[in-house]
């Protein structure tokens, strides 16, 4: 028996909304019947791990331990593409052999894109 990942999922305010704007960065459709309440992203485009998006009362607060690493050549590209969708460049660093830019979705969840 394996253990696989199946799903990353975000505690959002709205889901149709978070998923769009992943769909967008990520250059795929969000799956059929998204509503705010509920979305995936990666079913249709056959994508793994699926991004889930679920809407919560009341998300932790502070800073999220977990997230989402993206990469590639054209990372500067994406990072305009975020922030050109309503994300917030929060920095840039240049640590351990690698480059990477962190920056907050909408609703301020974390997330990098490095250079490949």
């Amino acid at each position: 028996m394996t253990l696989a990942l199946g799903n990353v999922t975000f505690d959002c305010h709205n889901a149709a909304a978070l998923a769009d704007f992943y769909a967008q960065l990520l250059g795929v459709p969000v799956d059929p019947e998204a509503s705010e309440f509920f979305a995936t992203v990666g079913k249709t485009a056959e994508l793994s791990p699926i991004l889930m998006f679920i809407q919560v009362d009341d998300k932790n607060p502070g800073k999220n331990v977990v997230h989402l690493d993206y990469h590639a050549t054209e990372w500067r590209d994406y990072i305009e593409r975020a922030i050109s969708l309503g994300g917030k460049h929060i920095g840039d660093f240049d640590e351990y052999g690698q480059q990477w830019a962190t920056l907050a979705d909408p609703e301020g969840n974390l997330f990098d894109i490095g250079k490949e």
